[in-house]
């Protein structure tokens, strides 16, 4: 590799050196965008009904309400722009656990066996918590909200025709009630279509160019529909957009909120907080949901804030419980053999290193190796510090401290 002449390794124990790390980085994110790949593919095949499964909340307040059920689409690219930004949503949602497995084999081999297990039990339970929120959201909070919202002008604008009797030798038409539509109407028929509420007429389609030539015998025919509403004088209509950005952004929030039990139970781990000290506050987290249920709420009606107040209250007294039933202490366990500690060995006798007068276990001297022969020694050549230079005694034998 490029940078391994330039990058020396100084730590002789390490696994992986600088430049190491970054191939191994890079490898990684490589193989998280290969796997985003077949996801964003089967993303844009399916694109369409993830975006219906998005507005089923909407259509059905709508519709509650005997609204037309549909949105509006005020621009040319407005659909395309919210096709496209669903389709990349989709595909980052689904494919997130594999980039996060993808950080995860990159950072774990860094990290000691007993950190790896509080990974092991947050991030399944994030995910948990994550996808419980997102539900809450789309089957509680969003048709609340959007009923609320959508009955709210058009209930107070409701228009009252006055009624009196029909005049003589007027005959009011019927249309027949149909709970689908016929098989092979002819031009000219018309029908309401009870559960679409519409009135759909059959009307003769020309084909153009070159196709008419091909067409013989009779002209095609095609369905043609009108809404068929309540009385408003407000007409509430939902844009495309703009719904699309209320549904991710709720998502986000909620799935975010929902959290809560994971930070209370790192800030326990972290010795900040403790479960006693928490269940003394229980009034205040009691009011804190509510605070922040209004907050996250579109609407700030009663029904809302009870849909999000009530699961954030019980997240709280769960996210006690986990403090209590996992603490850090069990997390981690026992040390495995092999793992090393989070501080180095120190050197010393224990250790088998050099200890302090060169033996086993002693600590390396400094300054020059000092070698005494018989015949004296040069005072200079001691190192500082270590007293004055052995003398000879009358038998030639080296006498005073020893180096």
């Amino acid at each position: 590799m490029v940078l391994d002449p330039i990058i020396e390794r100084r730590n002789k124990d390490s696994v992986m050196g600088l430049g190491e790390h970054l191939e191994e980085l890079r490898a990684r994110l490589a193989w998280a965008l290969v796997g985003l790949l077949p996801i964003l593919i089967v993303s844009f095949v399916y694109g369409w009904t993830l975006v219906r499964w998005m507005l089923k909340p909407a259509l059905d307040a709508l519709a509650k309400q005997g609204l037309q059920e549909g949105l509006q689409v005020t621009s040319a690219l407005e659909s395309f722009s919210a096709y496209f930004y669903v389709v990349v949503l989709a595909t980052l949602v689904v494919g997130g656990p594999w980039v996060v497995f993808q950080i995860w084999k990159f950072v774990a081999p860094g990290l000691y066996s007993k950190e790896r297990r509080f990974a092991y039990v947050l991030a399944p339970m994030s995910l948990v918590l994550a996808v419980l929120g997102v539900g809450v959201m789309y089957f509680g909070m969003l048709p609340t909200a959007l009923s609320f919202l959508v009955a709210f002008g058009s209930e107070q604008m409701r228009v009252t025709a006055p009624r009196g009797p029909v005049p003589q030798g007027v005959v009011l038409p019927v249309l027949p009630v149909l709970e689908a539509d016929p098989e092979g109407p002819t031009a000219g028929q018309m029908w309401l279509n009870g559960p679409l509420r519409q009135m759909r007429i059959a009307l003769p389609v020309a084909v153009p160019g070159a196709a008419a030539a091909a067409v013989v015998g009779e002209p095609t025919i095609e369905v043609f529909a009108v809404a068929v509403t309540k009385p408003s004088s407000l007409d509430v209509h939902l844009k495309l957009d703009q719904y699309v950005d209320l549904f991710v952004n709720m998502t986000l929030v909620f799935a975010v909120a929902f959290q809560l039990p994971v930070v209370m139970l790192l800030l326990g781990w972290s010795g900040l907080v403790t479960a006693g000290m928490l269940r003394k506050y229980r009034k205040h987290a009691l009011a804190g949901s509510v605070i922040v249920g209004a907050v996250i709420s579109p609407t700030g009606d009663p029904m809302s804030l009870l849909i999000l107040q009530v699961p954030l209250y019980l997240l709280f007294e769960f996210g006690l419980l986990l403090m209590w039933a996992l603490p850090a202490s069990r997390i981690a366990g026992k040390r495995d053999e092999g793992d090393d500690d989070d501080t180095p060995p120190k050197a010393g006798p224990a250790a088998g290193g050099p200890g302090p007068m060169g033996g086993p276990g002693a600590e390396p001297l400094a300054g020059p190796v000092v070698t005494i022969e018989r015949g004296g020694a040069d005072p200079r050549s001691v190192p500082r510090g270590l007293g004055a230079p052995p003398r000879e005694d009358e038998g030639g034998k080296a006498s005073g401290p020893m180096v």
